[in-house]
């Protein structure tokens, strides 16, 4: 994936998540606010009816069964009255399961004399107060609301202590507040769906412009690369043809350059094929073992040179065939252990391995190949930075064979073969890279 799609799905990802993040905020807020308010309006309708109830029975010397049947079916209140700590019973004329409202009242009843449910008291008259509280009824199934509205009317008459219990269900406001939170998803839903689809498209057209101008350096960096190589061809047979005559330092100085320049434009053409997503990837039955033993060997007199030991190490069981372009790894490859040589001291190791993990899920079965050193290591700073393109740690700078491109490449490689390569350090000092193929 190149950086352009790259920048696109991080800007989308960005500008559709701080939009989401906003809106649900909006939402929830708008409705917290609505909720209390539909609520609060419900609850703040029922001092009527008490101060009607409550004026009531303070003009009459006799509270009729009538009355508190009509009461209760007309108004959907659960009512129980007191008289002196005795319940006045009376029949209900009313639809509904007499079991769920003795279990309503009672357990009304219950709030109401427990000092740990929170209850507010407000004033009547001289003689008459009421005390107001919700009871929540969530847990019990045995009734057919779970939130009540509570009132309990307190009346001094006649010597008497009177104590009339209002209880009346929210279910209908439950619903309504549902039926809001249902819709409002609804349309959340459909809002966040087209917030991502206009981000996807919007940061694709201002990517447009970036776009274009990566594609025109894109082709400009193909053509001068292919344009200088003819020239860069005749300037190094040249120069070999006058080195077979005479050694002149100046002569060897326009081969090893020529060569450097060579090497740096076919690593930008790499480069340029895996932005474009044209790198040539032939995937193909291939022996590890074997790529593995002939990169070894390809090196064998590098290593040498410079009095370091290179060796590798292969399972005693046959290695099925991996899948994969064996020309590409063996360039990744040439890759790492260039490197390896390059920033080992005289006198130390390099070694490879490679293994198959044969999991018990086929899915996680994979083939992993180690290239290890006893070099000077890399430091956990430059570990996240090294597969970026022309980076160069600072033990590189003074290498001009290293352009910061290697390791970008075997990435982009490694990674069009569904792979990973990764870094770590050798146990005693050195760097281990590790890649891992299906």
């Amino acid at each position: 994936m190149n950086t352009i799609k790259k920048a696109h799905m991080h800007l989308t990802l960005l500008n559709g998540c701080i939009t989401t993040l906003i809106l649900i905020i909006m939402t929830l807020l708008y409705l917290f606010i609505s909720e209390s308010n539909m609520m609060q309006s419900r609850i703040s309708s029922y001092p009527r009816d008490i101060y009607q109830i409550a004026s009531y029975i303070e003009q009459q010397d006799i509270i009729s069964n009538t009355w508190l049947s009509q009461l209760e079916s007309n108004n959907q209140y659960y009512i129980s009255l007191m008289d002196n700590g005795t319940e006045f019973l009376y029949n209900v004329n009313k639809d509904g399961s007499l079991d769920d409202r003795q279990q309503v009242i009672n357990a009304a009843w219950d709030y109401y004399r427990d000092d740990n449910i929170p209850k507010t008291t407000h004033p009547l008259s001289h003689d008459s107060s009421y005390v107001s509280y919700i009871m929540n009824r969530e847990k019990d199934t045995r009734v057919t609301s779970s939130k009540y509205y509570c009132s309990v009317i307190s009346i001094e008459k006649n010597h008497a202590a009177l104590e009339i219990l209002l209880t009346a269900p929210l279910d209908d406001i439950e619903k309504q507040i549902t039926r809001q939170r249902f819709l409002f998803l609804g349309i959340i839903t459909l809002a966040l769906i087209a917030i991502w689809i206009f981000a996807w498209i919007f940061t694709g057209k201002l990517l447009k412009p970036i776009e274009e101008s990566r594609l025109r350096q894109n082709q400009f960096i193909a053509s001068a690369s292919h344009e200088l190589r003819t020239p860069l061809a005749v300037i190094l047979s040249c120069a070999e043809a006058g080195l077979t005559k005479s050694e002149s330092p100046e002569l060897l100085t326009i081969k090893n350059e020529s060569l450097r320049t060579s090497r740096l434009l076919g690593d930008m053409l790499t480069l340029l094929s895996c932005d474009t997503g044209h790198l040539d990837i032939r995937p193909a039955d291939t022996q590890l073992d074997t790529l593995v033993l002939n990169a070894c060997e390809a090196f064998e007199n590098m290593a040498a040179a410079r009095h370091i030991r290179i060796t590798a190490s292969l399972p005693a069981d046959i290695l099925p065939d991996c899948m994969c372009d064996s020309e590409r790894i063996t360039q990744v490859l040439t890759i790492l252990l260039h490197n390896a040589i390059s920033y080992t001291p005289e006198g130390g190791a390099i070694r490879l391995s490679v293994a198959y993990i044969n999991s018990f899920y086929k899915s996680n079965r994979h083939f992993e190949i180690r290239i290890s050193d006893t070099g000077v290591g890399i430091s956990d700073e430059e570990k996240a930075r090294i597969f970026d393109r022309f980076y160069r740690s600072e033990k590189a700078r003074s290498d001009k064979n290293h352009f910061g491109l290697g390791l970008a490449i075997a990435y982009d490689i490694i990674t069009a073969h569904h792979g990973t390569i990764t870094v770590t350090d050798t146990p005693g000092g050195g760097t281990t890279f590790l890649i891992t193929l299906g």
